[in-house]
């Protein structure tokens, strides 16, 4: 594989590996994200495979190297910490950053693909009762559909903006469909072969899917469908199509059993992938890039790294291990990174 992987983790910053994972470098001194920092989340430009964003506890921070080095760009999100970023697929100069625990959550706004921030006009409650600070943990752009954003809080319901974030409606009611306020993953499926565009909404503990465009959905509870697990962490669409989904499910958090399912009729149906070694924890994270819809990764909550070469149908788990993987990225620009004597392996 060309290109550099990248691992977003809580105590070890952002790993790099060029060499398809035989080794691995922390970033080095004198860097905006702290070689044993957090990083909460990261994203790869979709116009321009060498610009990366990362979502840190020192706030909205960009390398133009392929994560070879990161400066932090001076925001509204400065010592924030930045849970979540989406591109505008159709319009990549339009990005959404999304901040939480210990910060306040919010949502930010940048028109010139992540130079410049503004915060936008929502206001999230500041504390919540499951996890005492709410994060953004999930934003996601309509493929098809610019301007059309939405983002899930953890916990504060589900929100969607048909104005790139001018204003915001909420999803979720109480004694709605959607009757859990606890959302950890959005995904939006364009219109293919004749079928309409499909919206999914995940809960901590249930799958929602809409085909009338969010105005009314369908839920079943995680445990019902997913050999007995409950807490739904995220999902990723694999081909620009939307029929085939990679979900990520475990019993808890941390977690100490998981799985990943496959689905190839756009969540429909859903079977469990192979994984050649039993994860330690739930998976968290996935990473994945279009040049290379085949190539997949993902991070648990205690450390595992897995790939996949044949499009999440099975996993592997990379030799090393990691501290709390919170994010996963590969691009197919190749960093320049510069082993450090704190980094090496």
């Amino acid at each position: 594989m060309n290109g550099t992987i990248l691992v977003g983790t809580a105590g070890q910053g952002i790993l790099r590996s060029i060499d398809d994972g035989a080794t691995w470098h922390r970033l080095g001194l004198k860097e905006a994200i702290e070689f044993d920092g957090v990083v909460r989340s990261l994203a790869v430009d979709p116009s321009d495979p060498s610009r990366v964003l990362a979502g840190a506890d020192a706030g909205l921070c960009i390398s133009v190297n392929g994560g070879g080095h990161f400066k932090r760009v001076d925001s509204p999100m400065n010592q924030q910490t930045v849970w979540a970023i989406a591109f505008d697929p159709t319009n990549p100069k339009m990005v959404y950053a999304g901040t939480g625990a210990p910060s306040r959550a919010r949502m930010y706004r940048s028109k010139d693909g992540g130079l410049s921030w503004e915060q936008l006009n929502i206001e999230l409650p500041e504390f919540c009762q499951g996890v005492n600070r709410p994060r953004i943990l999930t934003i996601c752009v309509n493929p098809v559909r610019s301007g059309e954003v939405w983002f899930g809080v953890e916990e504060g319901g589900a929100w969607r903006s048909a104005d790139c974030g001018d204003t915001w409606e909420r999803v979720d009611t109480p004694g709605g469909t959607i009757s859990n306020s606890d959302i950890h993953a959005i995904a939006v499926l364009p219109p293919a072969d004749g079928v309409p565009q499909k919206n999914l909404v995940l809960t901590v503990n249930s799958v929602y899917t809409s085909t009338d465009d969010g105005q009314t959905w369908t839920g079943k509870a995680s445990k019902e469908r997913f050999d007995g697990m409950y807490y739904t962490r995220t999902v990723q669409v694999v081909d620009a199509a939307g029929s085939t989904l990679l979900l990520a499910i475990g019993d808890g958090t941390p977690g100490t059993r998981t799985r990943i399912y496959r689905s190839e009729d756009r969540g429909e149906t859903w079977a469990p992938a192979l994984l050649h070694t039993t994860p330690n924890s739930t998976v968290w994270a996935f990473g994945a890039h279009p040049s290379d819809p085949s190539l997949l990764f993902a991070g648990t909550k205690y450390g595992h790294l897995l790939r996949s070469m044949d499009g999440g149908k099975s996993w592997f788990k990379e030799w090393r291990d990691f501290s709390e993987i919170t994010s996963v990225a590969w691009t197919p620009f190749v960093a320049p990174v510069k082993a450090h004597p704190q980094s090496i392996n």
